[in-house]
């Protein structure tokens, strides 16, 4: 029986909803460093906000190569999805400004969308790794 990629990849998206607890991984030069961030996901696109003198936006300047693990669960049983990524900070004033005003946590930390110490880090999956919630086997699919 084949893997049909396409329900797979429905599946998958179905996961994400606008705000979601992840586990982000960036490199410190040869050392994984691991944390627990708000994934933001509008506009069809993934996000993390974060301050701008925080490390993980140093580490991903260095290397902008990161994963995130989602952890699912349906009917009792967990899964995951773990995102291989490309981050990029966010330059763009009308993508920072549209979170900034959607996602309503974010004005908790900054006063406005200019604020200098907030910064916008996109994420742009280049693969998944899908653990079905009851599932003992992952499935890997490139974008």
């Amino acid at each position: 029986m084949g893997v049909n990629e396409d329900e797979i990849l429905q599946e998958i998206w179905g996961n994400f909803s606008e705000q979601q607890h992840i586990f982000l991984a960036t490199a410190d030069r040869d050392q994984p460093r691991l944390r627990p961030v708000t994934l933001i996901y509008t506009m069809s696109r993934f996000f993390v906000a974060t301050g701008t003198s925080d490390a993980k936006v140093h580490q991903i300047r260095q290397n902008p190569k990161v994963e995130f693990c989602l952890v699912v669960e349906k009917d009792g049983s967990k899964g995951t999805i773990r995102t291989e990524c490309l981050a990029q900070i966010v330059t763009e004033k009308d993508v920072k400004i549209h979170v900034y005003n959607n996602i309503s946590f974010l004005k908790e930390y900054w006063g406005n969308p200019e604020d200098p110490s907030y910064t916008l880090i996109e994420l742009q999956p280049t693969s998944f790794e899908y653990m079905k919630p009851g599932s003992m086997q992952a499935i890997k699919l490139k974008l």
